[in-house]
């Protein structure tokens, strides 16, 4: 099997495609364009890291003169971009008065006028294609053009549910504004990476052996996101029981979508767009019912009472959220303090959400019975996959430079051992709704 091309050359050679020498290019994931910064930094000609949550200042040092970082005021992108900035010399740090920005952050819809202030004064100057508006695919990675001008390159961001698109009328008064997406980028090349990983596609195997559906059995997916999990189990099932998938995001939808089509399983899987709030079926709609890293996110406790609604008395429903009660776990060896710092999983968990233990008790209340409930550990070994990414730049963001040099040295050794790992805890629980 040939060795498919990295994400950093797969941008290049998008970039070739449309005659960029260099652009000004916009992320939220910092991981998607770190390499190309590193390797390639004469085509970026400035960089906007949209309220990054997760960011490894170093292989941004050759565009740090123009590089600018938009942070909530508090919270998770507040902090990264507050350690990042002493190590970034030259780049600027834009603060969202009193806001907050966790991944799931609809940002620039939030603060649009803002997000176009900071585009706009971005250092440098990039190609002006002769570009016509319009739609298409290069080198494994869908786009769009709007407008004329310099050549401002929009990355995906990871769940945010408007994307770019509040901001595109006005940017497209002063860019030719290229929007990337598919399978390679973003949340939707995170969520598919962390999917294929053996033990989270074990995790997910077992939760339906406890849920045990039968043959003709319908299942709702609340949170699909790039439905990789609603492919996984269609495979599984082989089309015997047909699933609709939900997700509130209308992006990440048409991602979902689009990869049915591309792996010829559209006929399995319904995609229908659904707030896990106020889920868009009537009583009892479904046999079954699961939902994997969602209910952090939301009210938590709403959420299940509105699976408990939705599924037919006698069905079941499978939880999983993060553990952030729990120590994650690098398989390195490292000293004490930098350990610290890497064990602690990211605390990512909305005001109402759940991603402690109090997840099991929270089932009971809503109303279900015979709760199996199995905390576990899933793992991750592929360093250069975008979910090893996104969790290391996690724990990269915290370390001093000395402490960062220890880590890629720790990483090196685990690597040339063939046991470079990190395991990631989860709560997981299925209950059935009563029949009587």
């Amino acid at each position: 099997m040939s060795q498919q091309p990295s994400l950093t050359e797969r941008l290049i050679s998008l970039f070739d495609h449309f005659g960029l020498t260099t652009a000004f290019v916009a992320t939220q994931m910092s991981g998607d364009v770190a390499d190309l910064a590193r390797r390639w930094p004469e085509r970026i000609a400035g960089l906007l890291l949209c309220t990054p949550s997760r960011l490894d200042p170093a292989p941004f040092a050759a565009v740090a003169a123009r590089t600018v970082m938009v942070a909530g005021e508090r919270g998770m992108t507040a902090e990264v971009t507050a350690r990042a900035e002493p190590r970034l010399p030259g780049s600027r740090r834009v603060v969202l008065p009193d806001y907050d920005a966790p991944g799931w952050a609809d940002v620039v819809a939030d603060h649009t006028d803002a997000i176009v202030r900071t585009l706009r004064s971005l250092a440098g100057t990039a190609s002006a294609p002769n570009l016509a508006a319009g739609s298409g695919s290069h080198a494994g990675i869908t786009y769009q053009v709007h407008g004329n001008g310099p050549a401002l390159v929009l990355l995906p961001f990871f769940l945010a549910p408007s994307q770019w698109e509040p901001a595109i009328p006005a940017l497209t008064q002063y860019f030719t504004v290229i929007v990337l997406g598919g399978r390679h980028l973003g949340g939707v090349a995170a969520l598919e990476d962390r999917a294929r990983g053996p033990s989270y596609a074990g995790m997910i195997n077992a939760l339906f052996d406890e849920m045990a559906p039968s043959a003709g059995d319908t299942i709702l997916d609340v949170g699909c996101g790039s439905g990789a999990l609603d492919r996984l189990l269609a495979r599984r099932f082989g089309g015997a029981n047909p699933i609709t998938a939900t997700d509130v995001n209308p992006f990440l939808l048409r991602e979902a979508a689009a990869l049915a089509a591309e792996d010829q399983l559209v006929d399995h899987i319904t995609f229908r767009q659904g707030n896990a709030e106020r889920l868009p079926f009537p009583d009892a709609s479904f046999n079954h019912a699961f939902t994997v890293t969602v209910f952090e996110e939301c009210d938590a406790d709403l959420a299940l009472r509105e699976l408990f609604r939705v599924v037919r008395p006698g069905g079941r429903v499978g939880v999983i959220v993060r553990a952030i009660d729990m120590p994650q776990w690098w398989h390195l060896d490292l000293p004490g303090e930098v350990r610290r710092k890497a064990n602690v999983p990211p605390q990512s968990c909305g005001p109402r959400g759940v991603a402690d233990a109090s997840l099991y008790r929270r089932m009971r209340e809503a109303g279900f019975e015979q709760l199996t409930c199995f905390p576990t550990l899933v793992t991750f070994d592929r360093p250069e996959g975008p979910i090893w990414r996104y969790r290391e730049d996690h724990v990269l963001a915290q370390l001093s430079e000395p402490e960062t040099s220890i880590w890629h040295t720790a990483t090196e050794a685990a690597r040339k051992a063939g046991l470079l790992f990190m395991a990631n805890p989860l709560h997981r629980v299925v209950g059935r709704k009563p029949t009587g």
